[in-house]
């Protein structure tokens, strides 16, 4: 955890925002690691086994019962993501500010934020989207300057667009160092999809058998078994992250805020 003293007389430190991220999983490895499996992978694995159950057929490709799971899944897959994402915030913010925090508080906390957090990624998708479609870098400065609105949201307990301002204000002066950073995050997550890859095809007996099996008998379960693991790790590891983002600049703007911590989440 970084003192006020640290944080008042230095700028916003790339270094402190991994230290604080790592810091807190390693101080609570079960109850991020627990979260980010039973609220992020876990429903998508349940979920990715239901679409193989129901799988059309070439006769009827799009049949009624198909499309209608495949949208409920989708939503619900979204709805345990933002879960999730809620409460590792909880945990991160509590650890970063000395704060005790339990399972119960963490999930809470991400239930209460589901509906404010689906419609800002929605919001910010948009946005950012439509920014990108029409140059490049428009949509990268919206997304660096939204960078923290989620956790703002969960953190602050701010509505919509004022965690959006909210985030805007605090990424101010530190939009480089931030864009590194969320280069370096996307780089360490493009390396873990990748070695997921590499070892779920090294699990199932190399590429040709591989191949061979999908053939046959479908996807084999310790690839998806393996998959589950390496996204248990990554949104737990980008979580952490981005909430240690937040913190960073709330403490580098504002000076640390525990005082008012039990007060926002209880």
């Amino acid at each position: 955890m970084a003192s006020s003293a640290e944080v008042a007389d230095s700028h916003m430190s790339i270094g402190r925002v991994f230290g604080r991220a790592f810091g807190t999983i390693g101080a609570h490895p079960a109850l991020m690691f627990g979260i980010s499996f039973l609220f992020g992978a876990l429903p998508g694995l349940l979920l990715n086994f239901g679409l193989q159950g129901v799988r059309p057929s070439t006769e009827a490709p799009f049949s009624a019962a198909t499309v209608l799971f495949s949208v409920v899944a989708g939503l619900l897959s979204i709805a345990f993501s933002i879960l999730a994402q809620g409460a590792l915030v909880r945990v991160t913010v509590a650890h970063s500010d000395g704060a005790p925090v339990a399972f119960a508080d963490a999930a809470l906390a991400g239930l209460r934020k589901i509906v404010p957090l689906f419609v800002l990624v929605i919001l910010m998708g948009l946005a950012i989207g439509f920014a990108t479609l029409l140059l490049i870098v428009p949509g990268i400065i919206l997304y660096v300057m939204w960078s923290v609105a989620a956790p703002v949201l969960v953190a602050e307990d701010s509505g919509i667009f004022a965690a959006m301002g909210r985030s805007s204000q605090l990424t101010k002066g530190a939009r480089w160092n931030i864009f590194g950073l969320q280069l370096i995050l996307l780089l360490a997550l493009y390396a873990i999809i990748a070695v997921a890859g590499i070892v779920a095809i090294f699990a199932a007996g190399g590429i040709q058998n591989l191949a061979a099996a999908q053939q046959t008998a479908g996807p084999s379960l310790l690839p998806t078994l393996l998959s589950a693991v390496f996204n248990t790790l990554s949104i737990a590891i980008a979580a952490a992250i981005q909430t240690s983002l937040y913190v960073e600049l709330r403490d580098w703007k504002d000076g640390p805020a525990t005082a008012t911590l039990d007060q926002i989440f209880g």
